[in-house]
């Protein structure tokens, strides 16, 4: 009898305890939330430690973020300790907007999202809402600070959102000493395990996962922020902040309500879906401009780069009108839309005592032109030839008479400038950029930035922003031993370009091979072939796309009519074969019109893709420039072949090394 009692009192202990344990789980499964993309390949999973919130990322079932930490530290103390989340609310949002300038027209916007309220238990009991968006091809995360009774303001010293990696994936980064840098240079190429603790990393940063899963992170409608690097701290990255100018602890100040960029993490298993993907605008506000009718993307002149280059005897070469009436005269015949005013010989076109450049003296006026320079005359000329007139001109000049600056040149019929040396992504540059985009867009004036941060998206609510350089690209082959090369150009589109438009010094059409480069400062030679130029313009997205060479470099040259024909802008963009660090095809369609670029990195190869992108039951006429047989010995050499296809053809073409492949397909029915 007694040891029918134990046994019956340690059956009651058994059951009890069981009970206990499930009640512990359930309770522990109840504190954490799941998100999962519509198509339910990625999984969100966010939870409370003790130290601070953590969330998880996983593709397919492969986790690729473990148990990476978010938390805020202010000046009034961190925020991830000691919290709760109050109810989480879910959403699903399905909609499409269109983009007045990008690489496609109607874009789909589909997500969902789990909206998470956390709360200080004491203090200050401070209130942030984690708001979290899951598409197919990636996860959009951001903080909000809503406002509230007990807290007006915020200094922020860090944010301290982790990626904490998986495995041991390869990474293609570019690693920077400081905050203060043009973002132009050459790609590292490691794995993630050979990453030096505490050094920057600038963003877009690609992960290649060992069973061909891509991810990468960069961020997303950067306003009133400042700009995110990472940075490898034990195991894992974290987030850092360019601090404000002049010191090195604050890095964000904010009146409530306010929020945080968007965190962006792309992920897919083909290269080409990361270019594919549309998250970066999905992530911005609707244009902020309501009459876009005078914002007309195209291409431009930039004599600069070729050398400030003219005909040898007819005249004298300068800041003057017969210099830039010679440009205009060859824009108007090639269908180039814009004629850039810089300068000549590293002096700017407008009244400076600086030398250079790349200095603004303190007498600086960019609303006076120099003694030889008749800007009326210029703009008045331009416009009876049908070609607009754009500016070069420094942040530093122009931003301390903005108004003033923009009035003049709406006035004498100025379209659009690129505003150069920017060098800085902190709050206060992030916002000044802002200003810029707007007061322009009151006098109808496009921007183009140059030494700039990745673009984040701003382009979906300033339409007016055509395009950003922020790329080590072809102006340095004016000062360099050895030309850039085709891998650098494929680590730019695998990485920086995920983030958008991409500003290239394109066009250089005096290709040579590596071996037989020598630096020429004036008329700078190219490696890689001709198609490989040619194939750079379809390859890369930007709005407002140089053509950057003289005028007798191109006129009369094989391929140039390719270069007249393309658009900037377009409907649709879709990459039917790539492979990273060997080759990318894109495809790009305006209208019914398909344009077709390949490039390829140093090793010859042959390579095909399908025409699945086609419409059904179509006919369409392929004009093919391509490698040809001389194009290693001659790399300006290309042949031109016309053919047809329709949807689900296969095409093969070889590719030297260094070469490319461009075709303008038009539907024959």
């Amino acid at each position: 009898m007694v040891k029918l009692e134990f046994m019956y009192t340690n059956w009651i202990k058994n059951i009890s305890a069981l009970i206990l344990l499930i009640f512990v789980n359930i309770c522990v499964a109840q504190k954490q939330i799941i998100l999962k993309s519509p198509d339910k390949n990625l999984v969100f999973k966010f939870e409370l430690k003790p130290n601070s919130p953590i969330y998880e990322l996983k593709y397919k079932n492969q986790t690729l973020l473990n148990n990476s930490e978010l938390s805020l530290e202010f000046d009034e103390g961190n925020f991830g300790e000691n919290v709760k989340t109050l109810k989480p609310i879910y959403s699903q949002v399905d909609t499409t907007y269109n983009l007045i300038v990008g690489k496609a027209k109607t874009i789909r916007n589909y997500y969902n999202e789990v909206f998470i309220p956390i709360v200080e238990k004491q203090g200050l009991k401070r209130k942030i809402n984690l708001i979290v968006r899951l598409f197919n091809d990636g996860l959009g995360f951001r903080y909000e600070f809503p406002l509230q009774e007990n807290w007006k303001s915020y200094v922020m010293l860090d944010e301290k959102s982790s990626f904490n990696i998986a495995e041991n994936p390869k990474v293609h980064t570019l690693f920077w000493n400081n905050y203060n840098n043009d973002h132009e240079g050459l790609y590292n190429i490691l794995s993630y395990k050979k990453i030096v603790a505490d050094t920057l990393m600038d963003m877009p940063t690609l992960f290649e996962y060992p069973n061909k899963t891509y991810m990468a992170i960069t961020e997303a409608n950067l306003r009133n922020y400042a700009g995110m690097y990472l940075k490898k701290q034990g195991t894992g990255l974290i987030s850092q902040l360019s601090p404000k100018q002049g010191q090195s602890k604050i890095k964000v100040e904010a009146k409530l309500p306010h929020q945080s960029p968007w965190r962006v993490i792309l992920v897919s298993d083909r290269i080409g879906g990361l270019i594919e993907s549309n998250i970066i605008t999905n992530l911005n506000e609707p244009s902020k401009i309501k009459d876009t009718s005078w914002i007309k993307p195209g291409k431009t002149s930039f004599h600069w780069w070729n050398g400030d280059v003219i005909p040898d005897t007819t005249f004298a070469p300068g800041i003057n009108f017969k210099t830039n009436k010679y440009y205009i005269d060859f824009c108007a015949r090639n269908n180039i839309p814009y004629h850039a005013v810089i300068g000549y010989g590293g002096i700017a076109w407008y009244k400076s005592d600086a030398a250079g450049y790349s200095v603004v003296g303190p007498n600086t006026d960019v609303t006076k032109p120099v003694a030889s320079l008749d800007m009326q005359e210029v703009c008045d000329y331009a416009k009876e030839k049908g070609v607009d007139i754009n500016v070069w001109v420094h942040w530093q000049a122009l931003y301390p008479q903005l108004e003033e600056a923009f009035t003049q040149f709406e006035k004498w019929g100025i379209k659009g400038m690129m505003v150069d040396f920017i060098n800085r992504d902190d709050q206060d540059m992030v916002n000044i950029m802002e200003e810029i985009l707007q007061s322009a867009a009151k006098h109808k004036l496009y921007i183009q930035f140059h030494g700039s941060f990745k673009p984040t998206g701003l382009h979906r609510t300033y339409p007016n922003e055509l395009t950003r350089e922020g790329t080590y690209n072809y102006e340095q082959n004016k000062w360099r031993s050895t030309p850039i090369s085709p891998e650098h150009d494929l680590n730019i589109v695998f990485t920086r370009m995920l983030a958008g438009s991409t500003d290239y010094h394109l066009g250089g059409f005096r290709a040579i091979q590596a071996e037989n480069f020598k630096t020429q400062y004036t008329r700078p030679l190219m490696g890689g072939t001709r198609t490989h130029m040619m194939a750079m313009y379809v390859v890369l997205e930007s709005y407002l796309s140089m053509v950057a060479d003289y005028p007798a470099a191109y006129e009369g040259e094989s391929g140039f009519e390719f270069i007249k024909n393309i658009p900037t802008v377009w409907d649709e963009t879709v990459v039917p074969e790539a492979k990273l660090q060997e080759y990318v095809v894109l495809a790009r369609r305006k209208n019914e019109k398909w344009y077709v670029g390949a490039i390829n990195n140093s090793h010859e190869k042959s390579i095909s893709f399908s025409f699945d992108f086609l419409e059904n039951h179509r006919e369409y006429k392929a004009l093919i420039y391509q490698d040809s047989k001389e194009s290693d010995a001659n790399p300006n050499q290309l042949s031109k072949s016309n053919k047809i296809f329709k949807k689900g053809d296969d095409f093969m073409f070889d590719m030297v090394k260094g070469g490319g492949m461009v075709m303008e397909i038009s539907p024959v029915n």
